[in-house]
């Protein structure tokens, strides 16, 4: 074969084997990272959480429990079957030896046993208390993904703003650099926005790490990498407070709490542990029923002539306890302080139900009034930071007065995303107080969620007024003036400021 001839066989497979590179790259390439709603976060956590696969095989492991209770009630019957060889010497006889099998079945019903019967009762109620224990784990679990995606949400947040924070100190540590290199600003101001600067440095680098923590937690919690997450509408309506009277909301939480709930259920195991114990005294009484077959000579058969035997028989069997050593008088009484100790942990349940519920249900109302007021404060701040970028271009305001505005501006926004997820979390922890929450109650908050791509862009900071060498404001240096109080210069071309979240 020809040199010329395998080059040109080398480009007529080239094609074919950049085809067959762009094929398999659409199985090696990654897919693409899709974003997590909350509701999508419970259901991955519903399959991976431990607590809640751990619970529902309690509950399986219970219904089993009451099975085996109830078997004892109900009548049994078993089989047997032996092959025996004997040798009978007697001084009237020989010596003979005996070889014969046996065969029968044993019959017993059960018909008056109520120690057994309170058993079945305890049995009955425990599978009750791990359904109510699965059922408060599951609503545990609804609240636990809702803090732990909100806590991410508000750590993602918190970055956004420091980074935020750091474009627009930037900007204005940028201005006065190049107001005191034209001459129309002191040092200070450099100084200032550079201390500010390297200040902010240290708040991102926490803020990017608490957002790995919580992010971890959620990892965790879900099974699944939980970036990126839906976050809040800017426009969502936040969920009010149903409940209007806060003694009834508490007595209700004391009674429909599911850890009430449990505690009531183990006080009705603990009196029916008394009446076990009470029922040692009583008798018992069963019918039992053999039915045998016995093939060949046996020691006791009466006549060599006999082959085979059959026996069937029934009898009523009464058990009367007489005496058993005070062991059933102290079980009794065993159970008696058992029973003073469930009613106690009731009483203990109950008012950690109700200090639990009266905190939720004031702190989501302090939750709704910081929103109002953090609104209100994000509005009034902004315009305080573009009064002072104003007066610092006109030579009112100094390079610190910015700072702090532009400081106060950046906090509240932080708060105020944060406020509104407290709100939404409460929200969820009220009907946990009360017994009442349900995946339903996750889906309405779900529904105030937005795709990351869907949301609208959000208001940008205030930039710093003014250009590179801009000459003094009208009224610098003039009396009233502070003094060196010169116009910042305008941010470098190109230069934004990040959005900001929770608008």
């Amino acid at each position: 074969m020809s040199p010329a001839f395998d080059r040109a066989a080398r480009r007529r497979l080239l094609p074919a084997r950049r085809l067959a590179l762009a094929l398999a790259s659409l199985f090696v390439l990654p897919p693409a990272v899709r974003a997590m709603d909350l509701a999508q976060a419970y259901e991955a956590a519903a399959r991976h959480d431990a607590l809640v696969q751990s619970a529902r095989q309690e509950v399986a492991a219970a219904a089993q429990r009451r099975v085996q209770a109830q078997a004892v009630l109900r009548p049994s019957l078993g089989a047997a079957a032996s092959a025996n060889w004997a040798r009978a010497d007697t001084d009237i006889s020989d010596s003979e030896n005996f070889d014969y099998q046996t065969g029968g079945l044993n019959l017993n019903v059960p018909v008056y046993r109520p120690a057994e019967r309170s058993v079945v009762d305890q049995a009955t109620i425990n599978e009750r208390i791990l359904r109510a224990r699965l059922a408060q784990v599951e609503q545990e679990l609804i609240n636990r993904v809702a803090t732990a995606y909100f806590d991410a949400l508000a750590a993602d947040d918190a970055v956004t703003v420091a980074e935020a924070q750091r474009t627009a100190i930037a900007e204005q540590f940028a201005a006065a650099k190049r107001n005191f290199e034209v001459g129309t600003a002191t040092i200070t101001d450099q100084q200032e926005a550079q201390a500010r600067l390297d200040l902010n440095e240290a708040q991102l680098a926490a803020a990017r790490n608490e957002r790995t923590v919580r992010l971890a937690a959620l990892r965790i919690l879900t099974g699944v990498e939980p970036s990126p997450l839906f976050p809040l509408r800017r426009d969502a309506s936040l969920p009010r407070n149903s409940e209007t009277d806060l003694e009834s909301f508490a007595q209700r939480s004391r009674q429909d709490n599911y850890l009430i709930r449990q505690a009531v259920l183990v006080t009705e195991v603990s009196r029916k542990q008394i009446d076990q114990a009470k029922y040692g005294h009583y008798p018992t009484l069963d019918i039992v029923g053999q039915a045998g077959v016995t093939r060949g000579q046996t020691p006791s058969t009466p006549s060599p002539l006999i082959g085979r035997t059959t026996n069937v028989g029934a009898a009523l069997q009464l058990n009367i306890p007489l005496y058993a050593g005070g062991g059933i008088q102290a079980r009794e009484r065993e159970a008696v302080a058992l029973l003073g100790k469930a009613e106690a942990d009731l009483e203990d349940a109950r008012r950690q139900v109700d200090q639990t519920a009266r905190q939720v249900y004031l702190g989501l109302n302090s939750n709704l009034e910081q929103v109002s007021a953090l609104e209100a404060a994000e509005r009034s701040s902004r315009l305080a930071l573009e009064s002072n970028l104003l007066g610092y271009q006109v030579g009112v305001r100094i390079n610190v007065d910015v700072l702090n505005a532009q400081q106060q501006w950046f906090t509240t926004r932080r708060d105020l995303s944060r406020a509104r997820y407290d709100v939404l979390v409460n929200s969820l922890r009220m009907k946990v107080a009360d017994g009442s929450l349900a995946p339903g109650d996750l889906a309405a908050v779900n529904n105030l969620l937005i795709a990351p791509e869907l949301q609208p862009p959000e208001q940008s900071a205030p930039q710093t007024p003014g250009g590179r060498g801009a000459a003094p404001a009208p009224g610098a240096g003039r009396p009233g003036t502070r003094a060196g109080v010169q116009p910042a210069a305008q941010p470098p071309a190109g230069a934004r400021t990040a959005p900001l979240p929770g608008q």
